[in-house]
Formats: C-alpha cells, sequence, structure tokens
C-alpha cells in the first residue's frame, strides 16, 4: 500500500542562487521532522544531501538532491537544486518535478540574475512561490532590504508572515504574525523554541506589518473584502483560506525569515508547507502532447492509467542508472510494466525505490505526487513521459541553454582514449546540457558545458566514476586558409622506373573565390588532353592538398580550380600519377596566389545589469570586438557583438568576473574574416615552432 494519500502529499524544489543556503535550510526541516539524526551541515561535510565527493569538496551542491520527511500529517517531498548557473539544468528539471518553489534568498547576498531566471521559470510552469530569507544571524543581514528586494527584482509584493527578533548574533528567534507570537529558539541547533508573548520593542512594527498582511489577505476575496472594510474581524481560518487562494494565484509572495545553520525561524515555514502549499495537482499541470500538437489534460487521480515523468537521471559504475520519476496520475507497483511514449518501447519495471540523500528504500506502491526512482531502465532518459497504456501523447521536453563553453580533452592513456566516449555518455544521460564532439579539424575530442567549473566537475567525475583520467586544454582555434590572387601553373609527375614509369601533366588556374564560397572544381579540358577517367584523379589530389595549407598547416576554403590543359602518355598515364600531378601544381600556385589566414567570428550576445555595461562594452573592444547594437531586458541590456572566436575561449569565467555573477551569454558561429597581419605573423611563427619541435 501507498505512505501517503495523495491529498497529503505536497511536493516542493528549492531554488535560488548559490551560497543562499537551500541545502543548510532542508538539512534543518529534515532534522526538525525527526527524518535525521542529527543536523547535517555542508560546512562539516556531513550533510545527508550533499554526499558527492565533488560537493563536499566545493562545500557546494552540484547535483540535484532527493529527501522527504513527515510533518502535520503531510508528507512532503523536496528536490534540494544546486544555485550555481553552470548546474542550472538540475535546477530547471527540478521545477517540472514539483507543485511548489521556496526560494531561499541570502539577506546579505542581494538577488542575483540566476534568481530571477529560476522566478520566471517557475512562473511559467504555474509553481507556487515562497521565499524563505536566509542567514538573519549573518554580519550586515538587512531582511528589510531583501523585502525590497523582492518587491524591485522579482516584482511582486512580499508578504512577510515571520519577522525577526534580533538581528546578526543576536538574533534569538522570529515573530508569528498571524498569530501574533513569538517564537523564542534555543542556541543549539535543535530547532526547539519556546512561544511567548511579542517583545514590546516590536510590538509597532508587528502591528503594522498585521494590519497590511490581513489587508493584503482580503483583496484575494470579494466577501472577505466587504466584510474587511465594514471593520469585522477575519477569523484565522479565513485569513488562512485568504493565504491558501493568494499563494495558488500568484498574488503575493509569503515570506518567512529566518537563519537555516542554527535552525531558527524554520518551523514555521515547514507549518506553512504542511497547511497551505498546493497539493499534487493544485497547480497547473502541463497538457499531453501528441506528434500533431494536440494536446490532452492530465487526470492525477489514483484510479487514472498509470503516468510517470523522468526529471533526473542518475549513472553509477556498479548500480547502473537510476530513473527519477513523478508519478502525475495512477499508481505503479513493483515488478510492473510501463510504455515509453517518447521512445515508443515497453520498459520493465524492477524495485521502487525512494530517495533519500544517497539511501534507497523500497516502496510497495507510488501514485500522484509520489517522487521514486526505477534501476535499469533500457531506453528510458531524463525528459522521457512513462504511460501505463500505448499513448503517443508525452509531456513537453524541457528548454536548456546552450552549452558555452568548450575545452579540449586530451585522455592520458591509450587506455582512457577506449573508454573515453562511453563514460561521457553516460554522463550527458544524466546531465543534458553537456555536449561532446570531436572537431574534424583538429582532431580534438570538444567537451562543451556552461562554465568552467562545469566542465572541471565533469572532469572529476569521469575519473572517480569511469577512472577515465584526462587533461583539459583550451581547444585549438579552427583556422582556415584562403588566397587573394590568381596563378597559372603546370603540375608534372614523371618517374621512370624498371617496368611502367608514372607520367600525370596538368595545367590548372588558381583564383580567390567571395568568402563563404567553399571549393569549386572547373574542367575545361577540351580535345581529349587529359583522358576523361583521370580528371577525377587531379580533383581529389588538389583536395588532399588543400587540406593543409602552406601558412599553418589549416585546410583552405573559398577558392576555384580551372583545369585547362595537360598530356598523358598510353602506358605510363594512370590515376595515381595525375592524382600526384594535381597536388604538385596546387602546391606549386601557392608560392603565388599569396594565401592568408582566415579566423572564424561568432555572433555573441551578452546579457548584463545595467552598471556593468561600460566595463563590459570596454573589454569587448579589447577583444577586437564590433558592437552591433543593445536591447533593454527588464533590468538587464542585452548586447550583441561580433567578436573572434580566438578572443572568447574562456570568456565564461572572465564575464562572470567581471559582473560578479550576474552576466550571462550565448554564441554561434557567423562568418570568417582574415586574422590581422600583425596576428597573422604571430600564429605562422607559433606553427612553425610547433611543426619543428615534432620533428
Amino acid at each position: 500500500m501507498r505512505r501517503s494519500t495523495t491529498a497529503d502529499i505536497r511536493d516542493i524544489v528549492f531554488v535560488s542562487q548559490s551560497r543562499s543556503g537551500k541545502t543548510s535550510l532542508a538539512e534543518a526541516m529534515l532534522f526538525t521532522a525527526g527524518a535525521t539524526t542529527r543536523l547535517g551541515k555542508v560546512q562539516d561535510g556531513n550533510s545527508v544531501l550533499d554526499f558527492e565527493p565533488e560537493e563536499q569538496k566545493r562545500q557546494s551542491s552540484v547535483f540535484s538532491a532527493l529527501h522527504n520527511f513527515k510533518w502535520k500529517n503531510r508528507e512532503i517531498f523536496f528536490v534540494d537544486t544546486p544555485g550555481d548557473a553552470n548546474f542550472q539544468s538540475e535546477a530547471i528539471l527540478g521545477l517540472k518535478a514539483a507543485e511548489n518553489a521556496v526560494f531561499v534568498l541570502s539577506a546579505i547576498g542581494g538577488i542575483k540574475p540566476h534568481t530571477e531566471h529560476l522566478w520566471e521559470l517557475a512562473t511559467e510552469l504555474g509553481l507556487t512561490r515562497t521565499a524563505f530569507v536566509n542567514k538573519l544571524d549573518r554580519e550586515h543581514a538587512d531582511y528589510r532590504q531583501a523585502l525590497s528586494d523582492i518587491k524591485e527584482q522579482l516584482e511582486i509584493k512580499p508578504l512577510p508572515l515571520t519577522l525577526p527578533i534580533g538581528s546578526e548574533e543576536n538574533l534569538s528567534g522570529v515573530v508569528d504574525v498571524l498569530k501574533k507570537q513569538a517564537l523564542i529558539y534555543k542556541k543549539d541547533g535543535s530547532g526547539e523554541f519556546e512561544v511567548a508573548p511579542v517583545p514590546d520593542s516590536m510590538e509597532t512594527e508587528v502591528a503594522n506589518t498585521y494590519m497590511q498582511l490581513v489587508e493584503d489577505l482580503a483583496e484575494t476575496d470579494d466577501d472577505l473584502m466587504e466584510k474587511y472594510l465594514e471593520g469585522a474581524e477575519l477569523s484565522q481560518d479565513e485569513l488562512s483560506a485568504a493565504l491558501h487562494s493568494g499563494l495558488k494565484h500568484g498574488l503575493f509572495l509569503p515570506v518567512f525569515i529566518g537563519a537555516a545553520l542554527p535552525n531558527i525561524g524554520v518551523q514555521p515555514l515547514m507549518d506553512f508547507i504542511a497547511n497551505s502549499m498546493a497539493g499534487p495537482g493544485e497547480a497547473a499541470l502541463p497538457d499531453l502532447l501528441d506528434e500533431n500538437g494536440k494536446t490532452q489534460a492530465i487526470r492525477p487521480d489514483e484510479s487514472a492509467p498509470f503516468l510517470g515523468y523522468v526529471f533526473k537521471t542518475m549513472s553509477d559504475p556498479y548500480t547502473g542508472t537510476l530513473s527519477i520519476i513523478r508519478c502525475l496520475a495512477g499508481s505503479l507497483h513493483p515488478d510492473a510494466s510501463v510504455f515509453n511514449a517518447n521512445k515508443g518501447v515497453r520498459e520493465r519495471v524492477g524495485a521502487l525505490l525512494s530517495l533519500e540523500g544517497k539511501a534507497q528504500k523500497p516502496l510497495e506502491q507510488v501514485g500522484p505526487g509520489d517522487i521514486f526512482a526505477v534501476a535499469k531502465l533500457k531506453e528510458t532518459k531524463t525528459g522521457d513521459t512513462l504511460a501505463a497504456d500505448e499513448i503517443k501523447l508525452s509531456l513537453p521536453r524541457p528548454h536548456f541553454p546552450e552549452a558555452i563553453l568548450g575545452m579540449a580533452v586530451t585522455p592520458k592513456t591509450k587506455a582512457d582514449v577506449d573508454k573515453i566516449l562511453p563514460a561521457i555518455q553516460k554522463l550527458m544521460d544524466e546531465d543534458p546540457v553537456l555536449r561532446v564532439h570531436r572537431d574534424e579539424q583538429t582532431g580534438e575530442f570538444i567537451l562543451s558545458g556552461l562554465g568552467q567549473l562545469h566542465i572541471e566537475i565533469t572532469v572529476d567525475r569521469l575519473k572517480r566514476r569511469y577512472g577515465v583520467a584526462v587533461d583539459l586544454k583550451p581547444p585549438k582555434v579552427p583556422y582556415k586558409e584562403t588566397i587573394t590572387a590568381s596563378a597559372k601553373v603546370q603540375g608534372r609527375h614523371k618517374k621512370q622506373t624498371g617496368g611502367h614509369g608514372q607520367y600525370g601533366d596538368c595545367w590548372i588556374e588558381v583564383q580567390p573565390l567571395p568568402r563563404g564560397s567553399g571549393f569549386e572544381f572547373v574542367d575545361h579540358i577540351v580535345g581529349g588532353a587529359i583522358p576523361r577517367n583521370y580528371i577525377p584523379a587531379i580533383e581529389k589530389g588538389i583536395l588532399e592538398a588543400m587540406h593543409e595549407g602552406p601558412l599553418i598547416g589549416s585546410p583552405m576554403v573559398d577558392l576555384r580550380v580551372t583545369l585547362y590543359d595537360g598530356s598523358y602518355h598510353d602506358v605510363d598515364s594512370s590515376e595515381m600519377a595525375f592524382k600526384i600531378a594535381g597536388a604538385l601544381a596546387f602546391r606549386k600556385a601557392m608560392e603565388t596566389c599569396r594565401p592568408i589566414l582566415l579566423e572564424p567570428i561568432v555572433e555573441l550576445v551578452v546579457t548584463v545589469p545595467e552598471d556593468a555595461m561600460g566595463e563590459v562594452m570596454g573589454d569587448l573592444n579589447g577583444r577586437r570586438g564590433k558592437i552591433e547594437g543593445m536591447v533593454a531586458k527588464g533590468k538587464h541590456q542585452e548586447l550583441k557583438a561580433q567578436v573572434p572566436l580566438a578572443e572568447v575561449l574562456t570568456y565564461a569565467s572572465e564575464l562572470t568576473s567581471m559582473t560578479s555573477g550576474r552576466g550571462s551569454f550565448g554564441l554561434k558561429f557567423s562568418h570568417l574574416e582574415p586574422v590581422p597581419y600583425n596576428l597573422q605573423e604571430k600564429l605562422i611563427k607559433e606553427g612553425h615552432s610547433l611543426k619543428d619541435a615534432q620533428q
């Protein structure tokens, strides 16, 4: 049987920027509810949720973690997501797994763009939103500024339901505004408190906050507002119902205030989650879609056919793959069969597992609202829809940011070469943003992600999980070479051996073409000067010679080769001889065609706060960038520029430094342009030095 009914389940996701204390808040809730026996702390390395070695090393969440606890007869499932923008795919998927989002905001750090981005996503998905202003025990903590930031940056009315008693090191508890009572906490992290009257020094502030709170809640309902205007006292039940309704419709943002690390002010938020947050299906569920765009609503009922959404994949070299699923409708038992609507295949389900940090516990049955795991599904990946019946309907795929930073990964040993691609593929199954490809020109494996940290964590996991050791370095820039002048040359290959000799003779004209034209081969042979069957061999020889240009050995582009004359020998001519002749002619032409280097230019779109625009624009000018325009995007500016790829290989970390983590960017290839002469000479010298060192 199920552990809880659908009506008694609440699913929440903790989101916001890094270092706000999401994991500490989740740990405090687990301990307060008795789900853990000690208050786990990230900095002590004993957190139940940050259990991966990469997280313990950096004392910061890298992956989403799942757990649950019982509180006020409710079963609370939660997803604790990382706050670093390098790992935002985890937060995006976490938002898909719940009806309720708790934004953990720092009272000392302000609201950064990543939090604003997650706020917009939560709004689009129709999640209810609540805030916990954390770290009131820290120096310079200012909850009033946090409330102001919510109003200005998140553009919603903050509704403070608790107020701090004391501040910084003197924080001793909170006032429950609706109940007009003080909660004085022990300083031992137990979360235990005594109920007391509101301190005299806070009576005016609490009274004013209560009056504003009642007015804001009354505005959620016409009958309630009429009663309020008539001067009647609104009951606690009426205020609670209004609070639930306003939360559901996004009319305001309930705000709780406290300090997660010493476990102060956490319990009122837990009460609110149990009493006021949306249950499964109360917030908007996405419609199922078929291949023609037709939709079907989801009925979050245990009697309906099973429907589940895979929002996370975990891979382990020993235990295999774990698919993390949220049940949206129906029920499921162990050893059942489900249909993957995205892949069109049936999957056999073994044990159903409850994830509690890194621990796993078996489940007898799951239903709407349950978050659970299934091991070793063969075809199922993140974002797939699982159903009881063979339907052609699935949930919309999540949209992820494009990978913006690529690094070359070089396997350290021959054994690593053989293992690297299968290992990276398993990591890509877990992290949908990661990309890997082999650059055809440079021959390098390019691992791409959202930033330097994203890639470094991936490399750490390659080594720890799969024993694959690699070196990281910036990728080589895929320069091209072209010509700026024309030439007519002869390529003649003649060699006499003991038997048949080798003879091939061709005349070609090489001409530059406009940028982006590629390569053209024109056959102007008349009168049988060269037999037709040898002409493709000449073109092949020229193409092979074009693979390594005369300057730094880069491929050549944007030129036309016209074959207009030549001669042959009845006995000694062959396809190989004419292939060699074509290559000789092309290389000879390069001596007079004045070759130049071309570099890739990317279209860069940078989004930064207004106060960082000057520094960012100056930096782009220093990178040989050409500013094309600016557009206001809310409180930020979107800057478009064209910049040489060589200048932005490590731009992700540098933009983070310039904007204190408040900037973001995307880029895509635009076109090729000639490299400035002084830089070209430097690149040629470096190329020659590298070639000499390899010989």
